[in-house]
């Protein structure tokens, strides 16, 4: 039989991935993580983690036991409020795998209201346009541009969004007016590299401006806009990021929009661990809360 309290230093270094992380996390020295870490291996008779210079990776087998240490942890945080009648304080890390433009124009923005709610959870947010796998544990939230079809995973709608033509307004200033779709083929624009994208949810460019002069392209959202917001181009650019840049004009709002809906995804194994919850609570309701924001009306 194993020791239950081997369980905490488990669930430290799986999200930590440090010994000394994990070590401060829980306020001992390094080494005592690393020996409970072999005792629990021993005592399962399993490998739970794989050393590499990036630090601890779980095994298969870390993978199945990790969701049950959480739940273990859940009802242990359970049992301290309801029977000693004391609030025992959420904690821990939560990785969320967000597109690039919401996670870093909208989500980081709320990031410091996360923290006065639940200072001791620590929110890991990726923010870049490639899926990451919640069933491997890349994340432990994610938000897509579309719901699930397959998989343990529990899917919920947050919002819809919308994207629209830009451009800044010294660009229209030097460059014939924009009157119809027809006057489009004497322009320039922004887009994205379209052999690098890895989310069909992102080929809406070609489907919406037909045979586009592209003059820059990257796959990063952020360099689109900046590139736009200097006056290279036009470029399909999300309404919460364009309303806050009054230097950016709309052009053709009646007849080129892109809608889309977020989705947040997390795997069901995760979907009551407190902290998870928490986070997910948090995402849901600042992405809920300014439909205006989102869709630029």
């Amino acid at each position: 039989m194993y020791d239950w309290n081997d369980l905490k230093y488990f669930l430290a270094l799986s999200r930590q991935g440090k010994l000394v992380r994990a070590a401060v996390r829980l306020q001992v020295d390094h080494t005592t993580v690393s020996r409970r870490i072999a005792t629990l291996e021993k005592q399962l008779d399993v490998r739970l983690f794989d050393k590499s210079p990036n630090g601890y990776q779980l095994t298969d087998a870390g993978l199945r036991l990790l969701p049950l240490a959480e739940q273990i942890e859940t009802r242990s945080n359970r049992l301290y409020r309801e029977i000693a009648g004391k609030d025992a304080r959420l904690s821990g890390t939560v990785r969320v795998a967000t597109p690039e433009a919401l996670g870093s124009q909208v989500i980081a923005r709320h990031i410091n209201e996360f923290k006065q709610q639940h200072p001791d959870i620590e929110i890991e947010l990726v923010a870049e346009t490639r899926r990451m796998s919640l069933s491997k544990r890349e994340a432990d939230i994610a938000i897509s541009f579309s719901r699930p079809d397959s998989g343990r995973l529990i899917a919920w709608k947050l919002c819809d969004y919308r994207l629209r033509l830009f451009a800044s307004r010294d660009y229209l200033a030097g460059y014939p007016p924009i009157s119809g779709i027809d006057d489009l083929a004497q322009h320039d624009f922004v887009s994205y590299i379209e052999d690098l994208i890895e989310m069909p949810e992102l080929r809406f460019f070609d489907n919406t401006i037909k045979n586009a002069h592209v003059v820059f392209r990257s796959t990063n959202v952020s360099a689109q806009f900046n590139a736009i917001l200097e006056g290279l181009g036009l470029g399909l650019v999300h309404c919460f990021m364009a309303q806050r840049e009054n230097r950016l004009q709309v052009v053709l709002p009646e007849q080129v929009s892109v809608e889309r809906t977020y989705w947040l995804l997390v795997h069901e194994d995760l979907r009551h661990v407190a902290r998870v919850d928490a986070v997910c609570q948090f995402l849901t309701r600042i992405l809920s809360q300014d439909p205006a924001l989102m869709m630029g009306t």
